[in-house]
């Protein structure tokens, strides 16, 4: 039942427009509801789909999406999605389905009428656990480990329900030397001058790069480099577990980061994968794109997982480049062990 009416100001970018609004006593999540007569107001040409609209205004076409954050209730039952499974129709393909599950995922957008974010449970048995579970959520909850360390405050040890899950605390490698430290002043003086210039240098090679990449450097032609339609496809997730000590030794042999190492782990799989499927080798160099795959990398404890999400039209054996990708890193270890060191 309308209880009266008020005039308030409605402001879209540049444009503000004075509206009638009713006012009515019912329990509601929005402050207020925008309809016809602002869009009509407005000369405004709204999408559903997109949740948003575009209007004229004396500068050009303005648009309007309508995210807001806004205080709401959260009611779990709308979040957790627990789907009635069979074990014995799934059988020992429980990886194949949680890999169909995620893309399946990938292809429905979260609703946006609720917090955005979902926990789906898998009773399905994997080669790595008794059951699965997924979390999606927005990207404007968080990103990195602010994202991890969120999800993680939700969790409890099932060793002890009350106490919170901690994350292993590794030694940070020493950026100066125990020799070194040891040089005098004039050496260590020197050092962190030389420090310092290849810092600032390598910093304005990077800006020169990023600026002709901006203007004119483009991607180079390859087998896995997506349309434009790359990123609307569904993606299939695929992963690997491998030992982050073997990453490690190849790390202090070789006297570099464990960035460089999976950076060559990455090159040389990429190098195997293309050679058998397509006969041609890759090189990693900064002006090749590759929009059909993405690789993460996840150390945790004494485990580093690859994890990789692909575009199934142009890489449709995904499991074979995840396969390549532990064989790499192994060869590189036997041929370090084989070298003596």
């Amino acid at each position: 039942m309308t209880l009266d009416s008020i005039k308030l100001p409605a402001m879209a970018k540049e444009i503000t427009k004075i509206i009638d609004f009713a006012v009515v006593d019912l329990p509601a999540i929005y402050n207020v509801i925008m309809g016809m007569p602002l869009i009509n107001s407005m000369k405004a040409v709204s999408s559903t789909h997109h949740l948003g609209i575009k209007f004229p205004t004396p500068n050009g076409i303005a648009a309007e999406d309508g995210a807001r954050w806004i205080k709401t209730l959260v009611n779990v039952e709308d979040h957790v999605f627990v789907p009635d499974i069979d074990p014995d129709e799934i059988g020992d393909q429980g990886n194949k389905f949680v890999e169909d599950y995620i893309s399946r995922l990938t292809m429905l957008p979260l609703d946006r009428s609720r917090p955005l974010w979902d926990i789906h449970i898998l009773n399905v048995k994997t080669s790595d656990a008794e059951a699965a579970g997924l979390i999606r959520s927005h990207h404007s909850l968080g990103d990195g480990m602010s994202r991890m360390s969120l999800i993680l405050a939700c969790t409890h040890k099932s060793s002890d329900p009350e106490a919170l899950p901690t994350i292993p605390i590794l030694k940070r490698r020493e950026n100066v030397s125990h020799g070194l430290r040891n040089t005098g002043w004039f050496l260590s003086s020197m050092f962190a001058i030389y420090a310092t210039v290849r810092l600032i240098w390598n910093t304005i090679v990077d800006l020169l790069l990023l600026l002709a990449t901006v203007l004119f450097l483009k991607d180079t032609e390859t087998s896995l480099k997506g349309g434009a339609e790359a990123e609307s496809n569904a993606k299939r997730f695929s992963h690997r577990i491998v030992s982050l000590n073997d990453v490690s030794l190849i790390k202090d042999i070789m006297d570099m980061t464990i960035n460089d190492v999976l950076l060559g782990v990455t090159q040389a799989a990429l190098s195997r994968y293309l050679n058998v499927a397509h006969g041609i080798l890759v090189n990693l160099r900064s002006e090749i794109g590759v929009q059909a795959l993405l690789i993460h990398f996840q150390s945790y404890a004494d485990k580093m997982v690859i994890s990789i999400a692909v575009d199934p039209t142009i890489i449709p054996d995904s499991h074979k480049l995840c396969d390549a990708m532990e064989e790499s890193l192994k060869s590189m270890k036997i041929a370090l062990l084989g070298k003596g060191y």
